[in-house]
């Protein structure tokens, strides 16, 4: 999302919860539940007037840790994805909420498990089976990396260069809003080369930034034998399946979920699209996992749960813990349903 467009919502979602607005539509937009979908818990959150752009895939251990006791407060079940399944088929009961992580970071296991532990709430973790394997190219961390080890950014991208200065935080912030979206636009090879050639340029080796963030196979065994945590699909490289060609796209998927079974000894029965949004994961990948028979998929497409998500399992919507809204009031607003309500032209199942 660009930076002005989380800076609108974050005040639509301020000013609902100082003005009480998000209660006008009353519970009608509550629904039977909501999946929350986490990527990273790290120690401390960057400063305002930091270079962290990657910093809305960041939480910190307090603000999880209040999350689920508000979550809680508020009347909701927290519930594995086997039973959130279950309920959505037989239209209920609610309210339910299931906590997710997309990628496979080494902090799930040792900042996050401990907080599900102390709250006895179940969890998932999807795992894109490069990052354990030590293959994954998490380009996103690669870009930002590079930008701020440079005092001047030029990016060949789509065959036009991109200048930018990158002397101070303001600076390396504007070179990445220069950047991001122009690469998300390229086909996933291409954008992949690009941050590539820049990292080099830079001096960064992505490939170790990528292992030190990773889980391992013995972190992800041990959550796979974890009474509370659930171990799903997310492919094996992490591309966004929709720019890929459909045979590619499901290979993808089938080596991620081949990965995970011979590791685990059982196959993964849920899955995440990777980056999940309208561009990345559409009809055409839906169909792909129904035909994977898993038996839910999500998406990071906006949205509570109703019961119609019944009939759509594997596109499932989330509600985004960001690390730009760490504020536990705001987690009350988004579960009211009425952001979501707008954000969806009152619609409740959003696939198209």
């Amino acid at each position: 999302m660009r930076r002005v467009g989380r800076d609108v919502i974050k005040l639509g979602l301020s000013t609902m919860r100082s003005t009480g607005m998000h209660r006008m539509l009353g519970d009608s937009w509550r629904g039977l539940g909501a999946i929350f979908m986490l990527h990273r818990v790290v120690e401390e959150a960057a400063p305002d007037t930091a270079f962290a752009p990657n910093r809305i895939l960041e939480v910190t251990p307090d603000f999880l840790d209040a999350v689920i006791g508000r979550v809680r407060g508020l009347g909701y079940e927290i519930v594995s994805l086997d039973d959130m399944v279950s309920r959505l088929r037989g239209g209920g009961p609610g309210p339910f909420a299931a906590f997710t992580f997309d990628d496979g970071y080494r902090d799930n296991f040792e900042l996050a498990l401990p907080i599900f532990e102390k709250h006895d709430a179940p969890f998932a973790v999807y795992v894109a089976s490069d990052l354990p394997d030590g293959l994954a190219d998490l380009w996103w961390m690669t870009l930002e990396a590079s930008i701020r080890a440079v005092d001047h950014l030029e990016m060949e991208i789509g065959g036009e260069v991109i200048h930018h200065r990158a002397e101070t935080n303001k600076d390396k912030r504007g070179a990445w809003e220069s950047v991001y979206w122009r690469l998300r636009d390229l086909p996933e090879d291409e954008m992949r080369h690009a941050v590539s050639v820049l990292a080099e340029q830079a001096g960064i080796d992505g490939r170790a930034i990528a292992n030190a963030h990773a889980m391992s196979w013995d972190q992800v065994r041990a959550l796979h034998s974890h009474p509370l945590c659930t171990i799903g699909a997310h492919t094996a490289s992490h591309y966004a399946l929709a720019k890929l060609p459909k045979e590619r796209a499901r290979e993808d998927m089938l080596a991620g979920t081949a990965r995970l079974e011979t590791e685990l000894g059982d196959k993964p029965k849920h899955f995440a699209y990777p980056y999940g949004d309208e561009g990345s994961a559409s009809q055409r990948e839906f169909d792909l996992a129904t035909s994977q028979r898993f038996a839910s998929a999500v998406t990071t497409r906006k949205g509570l749960l109703f019961a119609e998500h019944g009939n759509h399992l594997r596109a499932l919507p989330r509600l985004s813990l960001n690390g730009d809204y760490q504020d536990v009031d705001l987690v009350e607003v988004l579960l009211g349903g009425a952001p979501f309500a707008l954000w969806n032209r009152f619609k409740r199942v959003n696939v198209a």
